[in-house]
């Protein structure tokens, strides 16, 4: 398997010769920042780090950009500030209810320094249907698109060598006006902020060892857990932590009906593989659909691969060739082991597995080696 992700450029390299306005009272920039314009061309040197050891751990950058909705509904032209805290009311509708939600998009840096976004209208698509869900105005596509690619130029210094990382931008919409009584916040607020990340999990590509929780569920019918909003991950993290007590990397989660399907990690999608057959959860209004997942899908029935999205009895895990995880943060991960009741299934690690070669193509595409034909990279 592959160890590091500069292993994965090399890899991914051959493959190249083979086949805002003015704030208001309830919500403002910190007193220290101010508005700034993107950086010149000659700012893009590299930041003083460590880009041999980045973990996924936030690191600040030097801008952030934010925008506050009108109270028509609509937002207003977004300005980047210098990175900094946030002044919210004590009664402001994402501390007192929830009501936010968030992204996760990365830029990639080619060898000759251009910055790349890969399908950053898929999340802003997201974004509007979980704002739909939760209540809330949403940025328009465009202007999603436009502050990601803002942050992604104005952060450039802090956008990893080739090879060495990523860095990752944080979309984040909140309610940020007062509200006592449970209603929606009478303002809101859309930021977004960056920073470099390497691997999300600290076994890097090693593969990961997942334990199958049957005491609490990520989500149910009928709730929040098919958008991306931020009550979706406080719930999960005593099962994380349990799980990480016991040695594991993460938790599988079942369906909360019948307990006997699986659904996704604690924060990516699931596949399995069966001979030519790559399997993954249906996304029914319980599973976040990924653009990962999204991605993978296409690329694996581009490959020849036949792909279904349907329940999956926990029971198949055992006879499955092999089972991997996808997600903007952890890329395409392979699972080495699954426990489930006191019983541990053991799924044979090799060269040339699925997991391997999807990831090395979506990775080839993210990076700008292997020709995008399918409009997916948006180069900066």
């Amino acid at each position: 398997m592959i160890q590091r992700s500069s292993s994965l450029y090399r890899l991914v390299q051959s493959l190249r010769f083979g086949s805002s306005s003015q704030l208001g009272s309830y919500a403002c920039y910190s007193s220290h920042a101010t508005r700034l314009s993107p950086p010149c061309d000659g700012e893009d040197e590299y930041a003083n780090m460590d880009w041999d050891n980045l973990g996924f751990g936030m690191t600040p950058t030097d801008y952030m950009y934010m925008v506050k909705c009108s109270k028509d509904g609509s937002f207003e032209t977004g300005q980047l500030t210098s990175y900094g805290n946030l002044e919210l009311s004590p009664s402001a509708g994402v501390l007192n209810y929830g009501q936010g939600l968030y992204e996760g998009t990365k830029a990639y840096r080619k060898e000759d320094g251009r910055l790349l976004l890969f399908r950053p209208d898929q999340n802003a698509i997201r974004m509007k249907m979980g704002a739909d869900r939760m209540c809330m105005p949403c940025p328009s596509i465009d202007q999603f698109v436009d502050a990601v690619k803002q942050i992604a130029v104005a952060n450039k210094r802090w956008v990893p060598p080739p090879g060495k990382g990523t860095l990752y931008i944080r979309p984040l919409l909140i309610g940020s006006g007062p509200i006592l009584g449970l209603a929606p916040a009478p303002e809101y607020t859309f930021l977004v902020y960056a920073s470099p990340v390497g691997n999300y999990f600290k076994e890097g590509l090693a593969p990961l060892n997942l334990y199958i929780e049957e005491e609490f569920h990520r989500a149910s019918r009928g709730g929040a857990g098919g958008v991306k909003s931020i009550t979706n991950y406080a719930p999960v993290l005593k099962a994380i932590a349990r799980a990480k007590s016991r040695g594991f990397s993460d938790v599988l989660y079942l369906d909360s009906v019948n307990k006997k399907y699986i659904e996704e990690v604690s924060s990516c999608n699931i596949f399995l593989v069966k001979g030519n057959v790559i399997s993954t959860p249906a996304a029914n209004g319980t599973i976040l659909q990924g653009v990962t997942r999204r991605s993978i899908i296409e690329i694996a029935r581009d490959n020849g691969y036949q792909v279904e999205e349907r329940a999956i009895q926990v029971d198949e895990l055992k006879v499955a060739d092999e089972v991997f995880c996808t997600g903007t943060a952890v890329g395409v991960a392979p699972v080495g082991n699954i426990t489930y009741q006191g019983t541990r299934v053991e799924y044979k690690m090799r060269n040339g597995s699925v997991a391997e070669k999807l990831y090395a193509i979506l990775e080839g595409i993210k990076t700008g080696v292997i020709e995008d034909k399918k409009g997916w990279i948006t180069e900066i």
